[in-house]
């Protein structure tokens, strides 16, 4: 194919404009690095329907590795918001808001009491347990409660706020944005020279794929296997025009869907997780029927709620539900930075800046070992799941 446009070389190349390709390439151009993201904008990328819930005290069933990373990735939120703040970035959505997580059923109770144990054990100096009455106090439309734990840590972003904020942040910072979509990796002993869209070859020194649940897909042009696939979540957006939502927790059910208040008497209730439903993005009766059941059992003051939209994204889950992040096996100059699944709206922006340290040669300031793409690849790796790699 005859490519239109031939622009100057970069010095590296983000594939995916979603929020962790976006903030990947803020980051890079950040640190000086001559930076193009190319984006082709996949209808129901999990960007555009995330909740957006930032609260990694309450992360539980993940091992200390993992929490790790969550943790830092809340922690940095305010830092990478007051950058942007500063840029001049239309607003993010960030705010501090506080979580509940609550037992509201008689078969919660035995989740609620171990993962409270854990979470305890991890973030007692930070979170508390509250009586019923306090938790309805907070949340009025709350139904019958019958244990709560309150994160006032835990605050909310607005997954397409804040890739657009970081766009424009990356923007300032001299990064160049391409809209197409990656037709041919050019590879040259080990080596990615240049990427090939339908209008332009872009020469680059290094690539990143940051394709969320499509990454499998690019990593097949590069020929290596990346085990991610795409897990449906579902999430329903409401109104209640008279309540003050924006001043409301987040709900978090240990075995439900949560709740999201946002201001202007909106809020989300999700997500349903359907890992069979491949690529197909439609919103289904059954999973709005999940979702509005379960919102009218936790907090039945809402039903005279107005409905808004369901919003569908495709969330990238790896093998073994953890981030997949750092080189490409066998490659010298190709990374990857996906897989982060539900989370990707709290761990992409603090793994897109631990991945650009890596790049520039500086220290990650988490060990990314753990989360590497080689633990699928290596046989003598506890995780490794038999995927070849012929780069």
């Amino acid at each position: 194919m005859q490519h239109n446009v031939v622009m100057s070389a970069f010095d590296a190349a983000v594939v995916g404009g979603g929020l962790v390709g976006t903030a990947l390439a803020y980051e890079l151009a950040g640190a000086g690095m001559r930076t193009v993201l190319v984006d082709r904008h996949d209808p129901a990328r999990a960007t555009d329907a995330g909740a957006g819930i930032l609260s990694p005290e309450t992360i539980t069933d993940k091992d200390d590795t993992w929490v790790a990373l969550a943790t830092a990735a809340g922690e940095y939120y305010p830092t990478l918001v007051a950058e942007l703040d500063a840029l001049g970035a239309p607003g993010t959505g960030f705010a501090n808001c506080g979580a509940l997580r609550l037992a509201f059923r008689a078969w919660d109770d035995e989740p609620y009491a171990k993962t409270t144990a854990q979470i305890l054990r991890r973030a007692g100096g930070i979170v508390h347990e509250l009586d019923a009455g306090d938790a309805q106090a907070m949340f009025p439309p709350l139904g019958e409660v019958r244990a709560a734990l309150y994160n006032p840590r835990a605050a909310r972003i607005d997954g397409r706020r804040v890739t657009a904020s970081l766009r424009h942040g990356a923007e300032v910072r001299g990064a160049t944005l391409h809209a197409g979509s990656v037709e041919r990796f050019v590879v040259r002993h080990g080596r990615v020279e240049a990427i090939e869209t339908g209008t332009a070859r872009l020469a680059c020194g290094s690539v990143v794929i940051a394709g969320g649940a499509w990454t499998p897909a690019l990593g097949d042009q590069l020929g290596v296997q990346l085990p991610i696939f795409p897990v449906r979540g579902q999430i329903v957006h409401l109104r209640t025009p008279e309540a003050p939502t924006g001043e409301w927790p987040i709900l978090q059910p240990v075995l439900s869907c949560y709740i999201v208040p946002r201001p202007e008497g909106r809020f989300a209730v999700g997500g349903t997780v359907e890992p069979d439903a491949g690529f197909d993005a439609r919103p289904t009766a059954a999973g709005m029927r999940q979702l509005l059941s379960e919102l009218l059992t936790l907090a039945p003051g809402l039903s005279d709620a107005t409905f808004v939209e369901v919003r569908v994204g495709l969330r990238p889950v790896s093998v073994d539900d953890s981030p997949v992040v750092g080189r490409v096996p066998r490659s010298d100059n190709a990374f990857v930075l996906s897989g982060h699944g539900a989370n990707g709206l709290l761990l992409g922006p603090y793994s897109a800046r631990l991945v650009t340290q890596l790049m520039v040669g500086e220290p990650p300031q988490l060990d990314l070992g753990p989360f590497g793409p080689q633990r699928f690849f290596d046989p003598s790796s506890p995780t490794a799941r038999g995927a070849s790699s012929q780069v």
